[in-house]
């Protein structure tokens, strides 16, 4: 046999082969098989290589027009599967059924920590505060000496902190230890808000846990005053609870990182005349404020006849189970599918 018969013998069952490929992959192989590095067509031009010159003026042609008219059927080929595949695709879409029920399909949601918090930071940068962070594993100095709490301080106890076997280090109980922090390491004026994790050595019971979030609010600037602080609280208190006529009452306290010291408590937004949420007065403790003290700004480096400012915090879990009407604060970390899937 010829080779220019070869190349007729070739380009027929090349026409063949194609016309029986239904898939993008079987269309490769097919490449491969005829155009591919050791393919049919490579075979034709070794045996060109042999001819004679007469011969290669003759099939020299003919076996660039085969390479050529191949590879436009393939390409005419490959075109033709995507348009059929982009057809089918656009079908199953217009035949999609989007309101159609799968039975047993499971759901999940954001826990209701992490709604909650998000909701927090949503409304503290509405009022130009910064969200932070501080590390949960905290130095003494952090934790105690840098907020005014001095040494006989009952807080330092064992049975109140969890102390770690490294000297001086401990698991923060607040997240007021943020402050310090931030005041050194940040250009003043600031506002920042500090949500986290606390730990505290204490019998677990339905409104005491070992572990539990507080959030942090401190300003520093100049001409800072408690008209500030109450400002502030207030429109907080309203926001979170959905309440803009919420009434808020402050009360004389101690902390000793503020001077003064205040609690504030918010009118119960669920009652009227008197309710088991705030057993029957009115009012309930959500608050612990005050400005902040002035040594707490001296161990920072800041001086307090030039800067003042406030600060307030609050347990996360508290205003949560206060919103919710939820009773028992174990809840939270009970994995109870039932509890959980109310929110």
């Amino acid at each position: 046999m010829t080779l220019v018969e070869q190349i007729q013998q070739v380009a027929t069952a090349f026409t063949s082969r194609l016309a029986t490929i239904a898939s993008m992959e079987d269309l490769e192989q097919l490449r491969i098989e005829f155009l591919g590095r050791n393919g049919q067509v490579s075979s034709l031009m070794d045996m060109l290589k042999q001819l004679p010159l007469e011969g290669k003026k003759e099939c020299g042609p003919l076996l660039n027009q085969l390479k050529t008219t191949l590879q436009q059927q393939l390409d005419a080929r490959g075109l033709e599967l995507k348009e059929s595949l982009l057809a089918q695709q656009q079908e199953r879409l217009a035949q999609f059924d989007v309101t159609a029920y799968v039975p047993g399909r499971p759901e999940g949601s954001l826990h209701i920590y992490t709604q909650m918090t998000r909701r927090l930071e949503q409304i503290f940068i509405s009022m130009g505060f910064e969200v932070v962070d501080g590390p949960e594993v905290e130095t003494e100095f952090y934790n105690f000496s840098a907020l005014n709490i001095p040494d006989s301080h009952p807080a330092r106890d064992l049975h109140d902190t969890f102390w770690l076997n490294q000297p001086g280090m401990l698991l923060r109980t607040h997240t007021s230890s943020v402050q310090a922090h931030i005041m050194q390491s940040r250009p003043l004026p600031l506002a920042i808000f500090a949500p986290g994790r606390c730990y505290r050595n204490e019998a677990t019971d339905a409104t005491h846990e070992f572990m539990f979030t507080q959030g942090e609010c401190l300003v520093i600037d100049r001409n800072i005053s408690i008209a500030n602080l109450l400002a502030t609280a207030k429109t907080f208190l309203q926001e979170f609870f959905e309440k803009k006529d919420l009434t808020i009452r402050v009360r004389p306290g101690y902390f000793p990182f503020v001077e003064p010291g205040l609690e504030i408590d918010a009118e119960c937004p669920f009652c009227t005349s008197g309710c088991s949420t705030c057993k029957r007065t009115r009012w309930i403790e959500l608050l612990g404020a005050g400005l902040v003290h002035p040594n707490v700004l001296k161990a920072s480096g800041i001086d307090p006849k030039e800067y003042r400012g406030f600060a307030f915090g609050f347990g996360i879990e508290r205003l949560i189970m206060l919103k919710h009407h939820i009773t028992d604060i174990r809840l939270f970390h009970s994995n109870k599918i039932g509890f959980l899937k109310q929110f």
